[in-house]
């Protein structure tokens, strides 16, 4: 089992930046094999891939809608990956998962994900 907690969420105006964080756990977790994989879910909106890189740092994807202003990212130690917001958008605002897969290709859909965090809201206004 892995475990998987985000933490950075909140309320910033247009413009304005911040930083999820999305920490890993578990005895099976093992950074070398797995793949994160952010998303976020707007209120009467189907979840929605953000962005993806394997948890060891390599190989970012991105949603075409954050691309240039959100930055996929890891720690020294591979166990937090962060996902960095700039230039926030109101139609950013969402509850925003991390979640966790074991493999190496790329993954866009949510249901090719196994393991998921609770959310952090984000909410910018205009």
């Amino acid at each position: 089992q892995v475990q998987l907690v985000e933490s950075g969420g909140g309320l910033v105006q247009a413009g304005g930046s911040l930083r999820l964080s999305c920490a890993a756990s578990g005895r099976t977790f093992d950074s070398y094999t797995y793949r994160v994989g952010w998303f976020r879910q707007a209120p009467g909106k189907e979840r929605e891939f953000v962005a993806t890189m394997l948890w060891r740092g390599i190989r970012p994807y991105y949603a075409d809608s954050v691309k240039g202003r959100f930055t996929i990212s890891g720690d020294s130690a591979k166990t937090t990956v962060y996902l960095q917001m700039n230039n926030l958008e109101p139609e950013d605002t969402a509850v925003y998962f991390c979640a966790a897969v074991q493999g190496l290709g790329v993954r866009r859909q949510a249901q090719e994900y196994d393991y998921w965090g609770q959310g952090t809201q984000v909410t910018v206004s205009s």
